[in-house]
């Protein structure tokens, strides 16, 4: 059986693929930076005849075809790109970039899809169709790698019926999948806002605007856009992170900033809410004699996992996996560039079990302590092989 044949390979290249984790978290490069990444992965496919194609600077666009190639074209996505942040694991292939991490698990994403290339590869004469392997560089910064692949023409010769792609998630056993159709995750936007007025003594607030005073009324001001305008069956979060002003103790400031992050999970209340910020910041620092700069930096839409596409993944999943292991997903405010791939074309962005508490891998991503068991990279590795070779999408 094909689930046997890829299961065997998964396992028997384990090592090997393991090795190129190691050297990928150990060279982490900075979103649209992926260089030597890049390099990599193109060496990869060429070893295993692979044609491919670069597309925004750095992405490695691979095409890898079966028997009848025409019958069937599914695209899998993996990210590549490292954070800004400094390893504290004591491990052999502990960062060697100072200051740059793969703190999301981008490495083991590119090892996976690699390990699935290779399997297939060795494996073409059993499946059918043509599969199209997205190695997307920045996905964790605006604009997004994935919409910059989309422009440059990633979706199409030859168009997907659908794409797939995973994400490490270390709250979740090694040996476990999660799914969910519709909505997964959210949007996420930026927002800057700079208060000013002509500043003052701090004994003498009747002859400036206080921008200190200002922008903390603005602060709380801000929470009645979700918990007044929103639906509350849908979530959102509007949160500001940063506060930088004043100097010292006897002088207010002429200048405030603020940043922050608004998230949504609906794509009308998400633009809506962009218009109550305006217009509550701008009327609400005016009437307090200030000027007020408001940047919103539209992000990531939400990530929406096609119904149908859905589940007739899970349902290859618990064929490959095992029905037990493969669970729902959770709603998550976290965002994710995927969700760009999915406004053009059915899309499902599914969970990779990667922690093991016994071993005392835990740590969440984006921190400088995250790790994976990697026990669960052949586990990867097989299910993208298996998904790519097996679902079935008509659009």
């Amino acid at each position: 059986m094909l689930k046997d044949k890829i299961k065997q390979l998964a396992s028997q290249y384990a090592a090997d693929l393991i090795e190129i984790r190691h050297h990928l978290h150990a060279h982490p490069e900075l979103s649209y930076k992926e260089f030597e990444t890049s390099k990599l992965v193109q060496q990869q496919l060429d070893a295993l005849g692979i044609p491919y194609t670069i597309k925004a600077t750095t992405g490695v666009i691979g095409l890898l075809k079966g028997k009848n190639p025409d019958k069937r074209i599914i695209a899998l996505r993996a990210d590549m790109d490292a954070l800004p942040i400094t390893e504290e694991n004591d491990v052999p292939y502990k960062s060697k970039n100072e200051g740059v991490m793969h703190a999301c698990g981008h490495d083991v994403h590119t090892t996976c899809l690699l390990g699935a290339a290779r399997i297939l590869n060795a494996l073409k004469e059993e499946w059918e169709g043509t599969i199209k392997l997205i190695f997307q560089p920045g996905e964790e910064k605006n604009p997004g790698g994935a919409s910059l692949l989309i422009k440059e023409g990633v979706l199409e010769n030859p168009r997907p019926s659908a794409i797939i792609g995973l994400h490490v998630h270390p709250q979740l056993e090694t040996g476990k999948f999660r799914f969910r159709g519709g909505k997964i995750m959210a949007s996420a936007d930026e927002i800057y806002i700079t208060i000013k007025s002509k500043g003052g003594h701090a004994a003498s607030p009747q002859e400036t605007a206080d921008t200190i005073l200002i922008a903390s009324q603005l602060i709380v001001a801000l929470q009645q856009i979700v918990s007044r305008n929103r639906n509350p069956f849908s979530p959102s979060v509007l949160s500001i992170t940063s506060f930088h002003g004043g100097h010292t103790t006897n002088v207010i400031p002429s200048e405030v900033k603020l940043m922050g992050t608004f998230r949504a999970m609906d794509e009308t209340w998400r633009f809506k809410a962009h218009d109550l910020i305006r217009k509550l910041s701008t009327e609400l620092v005016h009437s307090m004699g200030a000027d007020i700069d408001l940047v919103i930096d539209v992000g990531y839409p939400t990530v929406y996992n096609n119904e149908q596409l859905n589940s007739i993944t899970e349902a290859a999943a618990a064929a490959y996996a095992g029905a037990e292991n493969v669970e729902e997903s959770e709603l998550r405010m976290g965002a994710e560039d995927f969700g760009y791939y999915s406004q053009v074309i059915p899309g499902c962005f599914y969970r990779l079990g990667a922690g093991n508490v016994a071993k005392g891998i835990t740590s969440g991503v984006h921190t400088p302590t995250f790790n994976i068991d990697e026990d669960a990279i052949p586990l990867g590795a097989g299910m993208m092989a298996w998904l790519g070779a097996t679902v079935n999408m008509e659009v």
